[in-house]
């Protein structure tokens, strides 16, 4: 279940008019019908009748019983039919920057599968700086993106520098994510060229090989114009929340599958903190 500051319960709170136990519009019968038709379950279940009977009481209920990306998806549909309704308000820009960053957080927040097993992974090889970088990039990923950008390109930089100098090799001279990804790749049999593969599959995983490297190369350039790893200068635009969102789980994707790659091809080999 998310961790949510009650600083964030409150704005949240405000955005979507839980005042007097209501939540925006929604009759108890629409409420409802919103739950089973987007979600498939009944938010009027006993499980979320821990603070009381109302919609707002029960939306609290479900955010402090639900995993994060349910979590998640509850707020953006919520937030969804928020813009879409008549006769209210204009959100305020700043308002919707703040909700996208909220859901970005609780996606990778709770049990999320993908971030568990980076994290479980990391420790277990005991990449510690890994596992650093990962616990700064999740931390920040609401309140600030662009930090995040900068932590997920340092998540795979220290994947890549880990499985170097496990292997006794050098780094390159030029240590940005690129050119420590290309020094991974063939120690790695990740190699968009390589073509010790069936036919029927050689060139979709040959695509998918470029794929990966085209990912870290993105991560990396969003880093360099986007991140804060350089500085921020005098009118400075933030980076839409959903598009930080997507370079972290890029990253984080490309990290494990590094990992797993390491794992399968050195299963003997021990590693050590770096």
């Amino acid at each position: 279940m998310p961790k949510l500051k009650q600083s964030q319960i409150r704005r949240l709170d405000k955005l979507l008019e839980m005042r007097e136990g209501y939540v925006l519009d929604f009759s108890n019968r629409t409420f409802s019908e919103f739950f089973e038709d987007e979600f498939g379950f009944d938010i009027y279940h006993e499980k979320y009748d821990l603070h009381g009977g109302s919609k707002a009481k029960r939306l609290r209920a479900l955010i402090e019983a639900e995993e994060g990306p349910v979590v998640a998806s509850v707020v953006q549909k919520l937030w969804l039919w928020r813009l879409a309704s008549k006769g209210k308000a204009p959100v305020a820009d700043e308002d919707d920057l703040w909700i996208q960053g909220l859901i970005a957080h609780l996606q990778t927040s709770g049990s999320a599968p993908l971030v568990q097993s980076l994290v479980s992974t990391a420790k277990i090889l005991d990449f510690d700086t890994v596992t650093r970088d990962l616990n700064r990039t999740l931390e920040t990923a609401q309140s600030d993106p662009e930090s995040a950008i900068t932590s997920a390109c340092s998540t795979l930089e220290s994947v890549c520098r880990s499985v170097l100098l496990e292997l006794g090799l050098e780094l390159p001279k030029k240590r940005d994510i690129s050119s420590l990804f290309r020094a991974v790749r063939e120690p790695l049999k990740l190699s968009p060229a390589r073509t010790d593969m069936h036919p029927d599959i050689l060139g979709d995983v040959q695509k998918i090989l470029t794929g990966l490297g085209t990912l870290v190369e993105g991560v990396g350039a969003l880093r360099t114009h986007a991140g804060d790893a350089h500085g921020r200068e005098k009118g400075f635009v933030r980076i839409d929340s959903r598009v930080a969102g997507l370079a972290v789980h890029s990253a984080i994707t490309a990290a494990l599958f590094l990992i797993q790659t390491w794992q399968k091809h050195y299963p003997a080999t021990d590693l050590h903190e770096h």
